[in-house]
């Protein structure tokens, strides 16, 4: 298949970029990685009379400090990400979480932006964005700049909080301090395929116990899911070296595979889906506690 016929504008900066989607909002898309977007235009399930390429937009491309967050720029790559300096949770989390998209063509072009506002249920990035409560930040000609967290920013399967004349021009994601210790894991049938379930967490321990706790899983709803379950089962925990114990990660596996509520499919049915809950859960917070040793040791 070849995509319907379009009309392309190529932008050099967030303004320009901003000027052309306000002249036909309803029929024109952002090109960034294209790696989404490319497809479903060679299928036709997508039509865009006007294709706007915002790859030149330097000022939408880059990871810098800003205080106490990590500003990530739309159209920043996957492969930027997954070679992200630094021995911090954060820093460990994103790189774990890259290795996971795709290929290394598709992690070469796709790009972190363009996965948030894509929205697919099994994105990795969508799934880090909601397990660190992301302010994910969007511009219009009409309404200037708006800051969204990624709990209302996910709103089904392919859908976002963003209007049509909006662009997605930038994501904060909060640092994370050595009280932190965080762990993405997945399984898909092969390398490189779309995740079928996967399982982020993040604990933050004082003293030896668990204040904090975040449990993120994908697959298993038409957004990433927050189990509020299993971060129940967590909370007042002891936390060592080791993470925590076996039948504490058990129990934190068992209440999110109770809670969630996830569709059958070709790649795995519901009962399936529950059960890789119960798989990943422990394999995430172990991974948790890995890095935080491996933070000490390079120290």
């Amino acid at each position: 298949m070849k995509p319907a016929p379009f009309d392309y504008v190529q932008v050099t900066s967030v303004a320009e970029a901003l000027d052309a989607l306000a002249a036909d909002p309803d029929q024109s898309k952002l090109l960034a990685g294209g790696q989404s977007l490319v497809p479903m235009m060679n299928f036709r399930l997508a039509r865009p009379a006007v294709l706007i390429d915002i790859n030149r937009a330097d000022e939408l491309n880059g990871v810098a400090r800003d205080g106490g967050r990590l500003r990530i720029g739309a159209t920043t790559r996957h492969l930027q990400l997954q070679n992200l300096g630094g021995d911090d949770a954060l820093s460990s989390l994103l790189r774990r979480a890259a290795v996971h998209i795709g290929h290394l063509p598709i992690r070469t072009v796709g790009t972190f932006g363009g996965s948030l506002a894509h929205c697919d249920a099994a994105s990795e990035w969508c799934l880090v964005a909601r397990l660190l409560d992301a302010e994910i930040s969007t511009a219009s000609r009409e309404r200037g700049v708006r800051t969204i967290a990624a709990e209302n920013f996910f709103q089904s399967l392919f859908t976002t909080a963003m209007l049509p004349d909006e662009m997605l021009t930038a994501v904060a994601l909060p640092l994370l301090d050595d009280q932190h210790h965080a762990g993405f894991v997945e399984f898909a049938r092969r390398a490189g395929d779309f995740a079928i379930v996967s399982a982020a967490v993040l604990v933050r321990t004082v003293d030896g116990v668990i204040r904090t706790a975040r449990v993120c899983l994908g697959g298993v709803s038409s957004v990433p899911f927050r189990s509020s379950a299993a971060e129940a089962v967590l909370l007042g925990q002891p936390w060592s070296e080791d993470g925590c114990a076996a039948r504490v990660s058990a129990a934190a596996a068992d209440a999110a595979a109770t809670e969630v509520a996830p569709t059958g499919d070709m790649h795995g049915s519901e009962d399936f889906r529950r059960d890789l809950v119960r798989a990943l859960v422990p394999r995430a917070l172990a991974q948790a506690a890995d890095s935080t040793r491996n933070r000490m040791r390079s120290r």
